[in-house]
């Protein structure tokens, strides 16, 4: 499990969130199938925040051994499953990236594009540049402190506190913050 690969999907393939239930009661195919379909994403993630690609697989290889052991703890009430996911790629990264004593520098979201994996299908690179677009699209319909504020925790891997220290606001207006421009690009999304 430590390069990632995902084949074409099929277009009946099953929901991430329902990969996860199944993971929950142990079974090893809907693991080996949410791996495939999930592993190139959360991979870009761990890149993004790592800049090292041999920390990224070995940050990617935590991310599913949490997720085999932690995959009953999903609430898809709470959030989508690659939300969850992803979450789980960016926090693993940001403890490498903390135990290494470095802090990753910011970069434009544009620098995203530099991350697909080579062995992907023109298919799977299109698909991608779409998504991109989509995602670059929506966070500029955010407000710019909501836009600042995810960039800089997503891609810059900063946590809530020392975000609040650098704008100098309180915590609580941080959190507020982000998961209310959090809330309008998942919409923007899905629209």
């Amino acid at each position: 499990m430590s390069e990632p690969n995902t084949p074409s999907a099929a277009p009946d393939a099953p929901s991430p969130e329902s990969l996860l239930a199944q993971v929950a009661l142990g079974n090893r195919a809907a693991f080996e199938v949410l791996y495939r379909s999930t592993s190139d994403k959360l991979f870009g993630i761990c890149v993004r925040v790592l800049n090292e690609r041999a920390e990224a697989e070995e940050a990617l290889q935590e991310v599913f051994t949490s997720v085999w052991r932690k995959a009953a703890q999903f609430d898809a009430g709470r959030a989508g499953a690659m939300s969850w996911l992803g979450m789980m790629a960016r926090n693993k990264s940001i403890d490498r990236l903390r135990a290494r004593g470095e802090r990753n520098a910011l970069g434009s979201l544009e620098l995203a594009a530099e991350i697909a994996d080579p062995g992907a299908s023109p298919a799977q690179h299109t698909e991608a540049f779409a998504e991109r677009a989509r995602l670059a699209r929506c966070l500029e319909e955010l407000e710019p402190r909501r836009r600042s504020l995810i960039r800089e925790a997503f891609f810059g891997g900063f946590t809530y506190e020392e975000l609040a220290r650098r704008a100098q606001a309180p915590l609580g207006s941080i959190k507020s913050w982000i998961r209310r421009g959090l809330m309008q690009l998942r919409v923007c999304l899905e629209s």
